[in-house]
């Protein structure tokens, strides 16, 4: 197979990107650090049908993008995320859900030395296999231990490493001696693009129930606002309409002025016992049961006596 010189497979790229770019409306822009070429065979296996990576330098990126504005300007919003090492996944499906196997598609990994922390690292307390001789090393970190049976013994849960700070040659050494991997690297999502606009991933996990309770909340603080000031809306509306019948319930029961509405709260307060007597009743009734089948058992008891003619066994 005769390999394709450097200049036809840059003008390739440049028609991929723009078949893409037009093809579809949405997609991801991920960062690939930490990621291997059999980790990244394993995601493309796992995305096929559902989305396509694409990478490459970010100066073909941009330049490629530069070239589509004229089509479409609003992907000059990925202009700015194109930093780094990363690369772009196309989708028309649901995001989400695009997300979540990008997210499945994680592979563990020992920390390394020098490099930035993605997650909290918080070694357990845990009875280790460590000999005393290595007493020394954990004093040095400041965790506090003691000698069980022959081991190090870790006495509490110790944060070793917040997220976005660099791992020591220490605390390196620490977690490969526990045997611990901390993080997990795959394609991590930056930014998200969806018909025009760009926004954090964190948004995709908002649901419609999120989204009630927000317009909900909106809703009672314009109710409030409208009640305060006395400007009817059509949030205030149905607040006005019942504190006015509050209101006029207060004054029929106040005077000699009725309406169905209120005749019932009047009654009420007239006789208050016609409206618990039922009660007393259904609960005599209930505990006259218990207190029956109480009765009945000392009957059969006295029925098994006159059976035995008051004579023991051995009489």
């Amino acid at each position: 197979m005769v390999k394709e010189d450097k200049q036809t497979w840059k003008s390739n790229y440049f028609i991929k990107i723009a078949q893409l770019l037009d093809e579809y409306p949405k997609c991801f822009i991920v960062n690939a650090d930490n990621v291997g070429s059999k980790q990244m065979q394993q995601i493309r296996a796992a995305l096929r049908n559902h989305a396509i990576i694409l990478m490459g330098k970010n100066t073909m990126m941009r330049k490629a993008i530069r070239g589509h504005l004229d089509k479409n300007p609003a992907l000059e919003k990925l202009l700015p995320s194109i930093v780094g090492n990363v690369g772009l996944v196309f989708t028309k499906e649901d995001l989400a859900e695009v997300r979540d196997m990008l997210q499945q598609n994680k592979k563990q990994a020992p920390a390394k030395a020098g490099a930035l922390a993605p997650c909290d690292v918080i070694v357990p307390k845990q009875a280790t296999t460590l000999g005393p001789e290595k007493t020394s090393f954990f004093q040095a970190l400041q965790i506090t231990t003691k000698i069980t049976k022959g081991c190090i013994e870790i006495l509490n849960d110790v944060n070793l490493i917040a997220e976005g700070d660099r791992v020591g040659a220490s605390e390196a050494t620490l977690l490969n001696m526990l045997s611990i991997s901390p993080f997990s690297y795959g394609l991590g999502i930056q930014s998200v693009y969806d018909s025009g606009s760009l926004f954090h991933p964190k948004i995709l996990d908002i649901t419609d129930a999120d989204i009630k309770a927000r317009f909900m909340i909106g809703v009672q603080n314009v109710a409030a606002v409208c009640l305060k000031i006395g400007y009817p809306t059509a949030a205030s509306a149905p607040h006005s309409v019942v504190n006015g019948f509050k209101n006029l319930l207060a004054i029929a029961v106040q005077t000699d002025i009725t309406f169905p509405e209120a005749q019932r709260s009047k009654d009420f307060l007239k006789d208050p016992s016609a409206f618990v007597v039922a009660a007393p009743v259904a609960a005599a009734s209930k505990a006259a049961a218990p207190e029956a089948k109480k009765a009945e058992a000392p009957k059969e008891e006295s029925d098994a006596s006159d059976d035995d003619m008051g004579f023991g066994l051995f009489d």
